[in-house]
This record gives C-alpha cells, structure tokens and sequence, in this order.
C-alpha cells in the first residue's frame, strides 16, 4: 500500500509512541504533536491522510471539535483502550472516523489505513453548494429541501424526487450525487417516458448479441453503466407496468440479467427516482405498482413549485444571468419594476420556464437594461401591485443598487433639447463597463466585443475612469 502521512497527537500516551513506531515500520510518515501544537498545525497546509489522537489528551472534546473544524473531512481516528469503553458525547462521535483498540495488529492497522485510503474527504467540511442550481433562495419550503439533500446525501437510501415539470428534480438528483460517497463514480440518468416500452429493457438492463434482431453485438446497459455510482430513473411514474416488476426484483435482490442472457449479475448502484405524478393516485388507477411504490418512496423530497416560492424568483433570475455570463453567453440586467412584474407571472413551467425567458431576454436585450415595458404584453397586463412578501422588496432593492442606470431610447428630439455630448458619453462608459464585467476584466477580449482595438479601449477607459477588477481591487 502506498505510504501515508499521519497526524498523532499522543500527549503524553505512551502506547501511541508504540503506534508511532509501528506505523514508520509499516513505511508511514508520522508527524508527531503535542495537543497544545495543534493550533499552530491548524495554520499551515496540512497534507496528512488521516490524524490519530489519542483518548488520554485532556479536553478531548474541544480537541476533536477543534480539529473538525480546522480540518474539515480529515479522518480522525481514536486510540482506545481494549479494556474499556470510550464514553463520548454523541457530538463528538459524530466526529470520528473509527476507533483504533491497542494493543493492536499489522493486519488490523493496515485494513484502516486502507479505509482511510478509500475515503472521500471532500464530503464533510469541504463540500460547497455551488451545484445547487435552481435551489437558491430563502423560502422556507427551498431551506426544507436543501436540509432534507443534505441529510439524506450520505446514505445509501432510496430517494423519490416528487414535483412538478421544470422544478429541477434532475438538478436534485445529481446534488445527492455529488455530496455522496458515490461522487467519483458515475451519475446515470435515464428518462423511462422517452424511451419506448419495447426498448426500455434493454436499455436499463443491457442485451447479449443475437438476443432479437438488430442486437450484432452484446451492450452494457444503464445498471452496468453506473456501477458503483448513482441511477437517476427519471418520470419513473410514465414506466410500463411489466418494467416496474423487473425494477422491483432488482432493487430487492441487487440482481439482473442483461436480455437474451441467463448470466446473473450482481448491480451496485444507489436509486433516485423521479416523477411528475401523483403515484398513490397512479396507483388507484392501477397504472403503478403499490410494491415498488413503497420501494422507492424510502426518503421523499417534494420539490416546490416557482408560485409557492415566489420570493426566490429574483435570486434565481440574479443564478440564472451568473450562470449564463460564466458560460460567455451573454448577459442582461432587469429594473427592479421588471423583477417585481415577473414576480406576479405563475410560471407554470416552473424554473425551466425562467431560465428559458431570462435567456431570450439576453438575446433581445444583449448587455442592456431592461425594464416592465420592455417584457412581453402578458407580463405587463398583469395587476400592478406591490407583492406583499418583504423579502422580495428587499432583494429587489439591493440588486437595483448593482443595476446600470438604463440609458432611455430617444425616438425624437425631446422638446426641451439634449446634451448629445453627455448622453452618448454616458452610454459608452454604460457598454464599455458592461463589456468589461462580462469580460472578467480582460481589455483584449473586451476590445473585441466592442470591436474596437485594445489601445483605444484603454484610452477611453482612461478618459472615463473606468478601472479593470484587478485593478479596482488594489486600490
């Protein structure tokens, strides 16, 4: 096995100098510290697999609690005693990885070494939400779902995904993936109401070469595809009754057989499911089996729909541009009586459905600025009132204060005269920065948006006082 790099913190421990010993005869690194070291170890760059603390240090549970939070998804094993028992708080239980009984053995150490080894560090402390796309916002019904992924993700359960079309049930899907112990292995998704009946065995399961016609070759199907790792069954509500029950002996017996074959073959994967229907209605219908129902509905999430969470609408229309101007598809702004007029609209396509009108506004409206009047007429016609959730008017108030201030089309000379001079100085500082945020600051590239070249861009940078990011954050 290939050498590690231990953290211990003995104290004074006589046996975890044995454990010392014993692990550099093993060929390990054993960095060996004082618990009143830690706080210095804390501030370096620590490239340790694992640290061993012996359960003789004094304050071991602030200890521990410490080295989580410093050291957020290290490993933490517990050297113990093999004649009694450790007595923890369930706080700080939580907290360990294992526990190593001395006297030990060469054997023993090095199957948890092995287990260190193979563990994800990445799934405690260090996981970050930035996949969770189409779940931002504050409403208590997307908090809800956030804590229920979260509590879930570890697991091994089975998870239903129940709401509406375009709430982003696969968007869930993958976040429990990807906070999983499965992360490194693959995400299968499979849609069972696009693929017809006739085909959808061999799709799930795989076929051996000759097993009907057209099969010239044997094909791995989606349980084989994501060994290991995570199937998403999505619109599992619109599969045909006869798959249901080859779906239910697999998810009893871990078991299948490719068509055609008669080879058994064990599947480890972990199940999300997904569906747009009502299955306990489906089920009165007599189109979804009661059995596999109770099967898969182990840890339901019901994703809410856009209408009951419409104070997230300007967070997500704010994701929603982020993620477009990071993919260099262009961006746009909305005034805040634009926000607030789309907060009134019930999206019955749900988030697919603001995802699709904020790109044709990028279309529309390329890096400018719009406003109520510019939406289509069934947003405009809709009451003008004051929606009576302060969180929206919060955060409607605070994107306006990133908002540029919109330059207003001139169709005809107002009566009163302009300052042509000022108004088109105006709006070329407005598009010169706009092209420089879209940019990340790089002149060249904002240069060639504006199709102008780099020293003129720089000049007029320079007549307006516009500063580059890295520039900006210097000063």
């Amino acid at each position: 096995m290939m050498a590690q790099k231990i953290l211990l913190i003995a104290g004074s421990d006589e046996r975890c100098q044995s454990l010392k010993l014993l692990l550099e005869f093993m060929g390990h690194e054993v960095i060996d510290i004082a618990p009143s070291a830690v706080r210095d170890q804390e501030k370096g760059e620590n490239s340790c697999s694992a640290v061993f603390i012996s359960e003789s240090c004094d304050g071991l549970g602030a200890l521990i609690n410490g080295l989580d939070k410093a050291l957020p998804g290290l490993p933490i094993v517990l050297v113990t005693d093999k004649e009694r028992a450790v007595k923890l708080t369930s706080t700080i239980d939580n907290k360990i990885f294992s526990s190593l009984e001395w006297p030990t053995n060469q054997l023993l150490l090095n199957e948890l070494l092995l287990n260190i080894k193979k563990h994800k560090p990445s799934q405690t402390g260090q996981r970050t939400n930035e996949l969770f796309r189409s779940l931002s916002g504050n409403s208590r019904a997307i908090q809800i779902v956030r804590k229920l992924l979260m509590q879930v993700a570890d697991s091994e359960a089975t998870v239903l995904i129940l709401g509406e079309s375009g709430t982003g049930k696969e968007v869930v899907a993958r976040n429990l993936h990807y906070h999983s112990f499965r992360k490194s292995e693959p995400f299968v998704p499979v849609n069972c109401g696009a693929i017809p009946a006739e085909l959808l065995e061999s799709e799930l399961f795989g076929h051996e070469k000759g097993a009907f016609t057209g099969a010239l070759s044997a094909r791995k199907g989606r349980f084989e595809m994501a060994e290991g790792g995570t199937l998403f069954l999505d619109e599992i509500g619109d599969m045909p009754m006869n798959m249901q029950v080859k779906i239910l002996r697999v998810l009893q017996e871990r078991t299948f057989e490719r068509v055609g074959g008669n080879k058994t073959i064990e599947c480890n994967v972990r199940i999300i499911a997904a569906t747009h229907r009502n299955l306990e209605m489906e089920i009165t219908e007599n189109r979804f089996r009661e059995d596999l129902f109770y099967r898969l509905n182990v840890f339901p999430i019901e994703l809410p729909a856009l209408r009951e969470r419409v104070e997230d609408i300007p967070v997500l229309i704010n994701d929603l541009i982020a993620r477009l101007e990071h993919e260099k598809r262009g961006s746009v702004r909305l005034t805040p009586s634009a926000i607030m007029a789309l907060c009134q609209h019930d999206w019955p396509g749900n988030i697919r459905e603001l995802a699709n009108f904020i790109e044709r506004l990028i279309i529309l409206f390329p890096y400018g600025v719009v406003d109520k009047s510019d939406l289509p007429e069934k947003y405009q016609n809709l009451d003008d009132h004051q929606l009576d959730i302060p969180d929206i008017t919060m955060i409607v108030s605070e994107m306006a204060e990133h908002t540029p201030t919109r330059q207003p089309a001139i169709d005809q000379l107002p009566s009163g005269g302009l300052d042509l001079k000022e108004h088109l100085s105006s709006l070329e500082s407005n598009l010169i920065q706009q092209a420089l945020n879209e940019c990340d600051g790089v002149v060249a590239h904002a240069a060639k948006i504006l199709k102008m070249r780099r020293t003129t861009l720089v000049e007029k940078m320079r007549k307006y006082g516009l500063q580059r990011q890295d520039e900006a954050s210097t000063t």
